[in-house]
């Protein structure tokens, strides 16, 4: 199975590219894992907050074939544990599941037409993070799943 990561706008802050490159290279010891960085869509000042997602759709879903496992970073999907996520992820991969791409949107989250290309939502909390943010907290969970899935002790139960 392969991963991909796609994100709407590159990373700006540098504590926070640190620490996704960090888990990056963790990562690449357990699964073929790419981060794919779409632009951020010009002149946004111009555009309505619907215009501006439906830009961004139409980047997101050339980035998709028929043949991915689509799931996106979204308030409203299931929460997961770390270990239940991990459970997830080695479902997907007995299921023979070739590839699994995770989508975190833009600021205003998605237009109607990724929602319907998707295959599910997943949530990491209740709280709302950036977009940003969410890029770094989501490459830990998902190392942190791997070392789960190996019986290895990075996660303390």
């Amino acid at each position: 199975m392969k991963i991909t990561l796609l994100v709407v706008g590159k990373t700006e802050d540098k504590y926070l590219i640190e620490g996704i490159d960090k888990y990056l290279k963790r990562l690449k010891h357990y699964i073929g894992f790419n981060l794919v960085v779409i632009p951020d869509v010009k002149n946004t000042k111009n555009l309505t907050e619907a215009q501006q997602k439906s830009k961004e759709a139409e980047l997101i879903l050339k980035q998709v074939s028929n043949l991915d496992t689509v799931i996106l970073m979204d308030e409203k999907g299931k929460k997961y544990t770390s270990v239940l996520f991990s459970n997830y992820l080695n479902k997907q991969m007995i299921g023979s599941v070739q590839h699994i791409i995770f989508i975190i949107g833009g600021p205003y989250g998605f237009d109607d037409s990724v929602y319907q290309r998707a295959n599910g939502k997943i949530s990491l909390s209740d709280m709302t993070f950036s977009h940003q943010m969410v890029r770094l907290f989501f490459v830990e969970q998902l190392y942190r799943a791997f070392s789960i899935l190996k019986g290895e002790p990075y996660h303390h139960e």
